[in-house]
């Protein structure tokens, strides 16, 4: 007597194992989504504080005897030099804030709103402005603050 094995897979464990990995991608693809998220909020304020710091750098520096200055807007960041923001300046320095962040609140000098500028006193260092930027996305928000003494700090 010969006994014969049939090989292979059945419709009904094919079936099986996708409802099996169609169950797994369902509940990780949003953790991985909202991880990523939170990276870019993250790394977008840290190239904030990195512009400020920049910025500040100049100025205390001295470099061409000059202030140096940051304007926020809400998809990028802007390093200048002087202490008026010029959108045609070419030595503008733009440090983009990648989607899904944004910098949705800028606080300066009291006053409140999506755009902002400040420039850093040269030799001293100390901001025209003090206050706080907010960085954002739909599920997770940083705050950056900027002291009276030019020190900057990342919630």
């Amino acid at each position: 007597m010969q006994i014969l094995y049939k090989k292979g897979m059945t419709l009904m464990e094919l079936l099986i194992v996708f409802a099996v990995i169609g169950l797994l991608v369902a509940v990780v693809a949003p953790q991985f989504y909202s991880m990523r998220e939170n990276q870019v909020v993250r790394s977008g304020a840290q190239d904030i504080v990195t512009a400020l710091n920049k910025a500040k750098a100049g100025a205390l520096g001295g470099a061409d005897s000059s202030e140096y200055g940051v304007r926020f807007e809400p998809e990028q960041v802007i390093v200048f030099k002087g202490i008026l923001f010029s959108v045609s300046d070419p030595l503008n320095e733009v440090y983009p804030v990648v989607s899904p962040a944004t910098i949705s609140n800028v606080t300066l000098g009291g006053m409140s709103g999506s755009n902002g500028e400040l420039y850093f006193n040269r030799i001293s260092g100390t901001p025209s402005k003090t206050g706080t930027v907010t960085v954002s996305s739909s599920s997770m928000s940083q705050i950056i603050t900027i002291s009276a003494t030019g020190a900057v700090s990342l919630e």
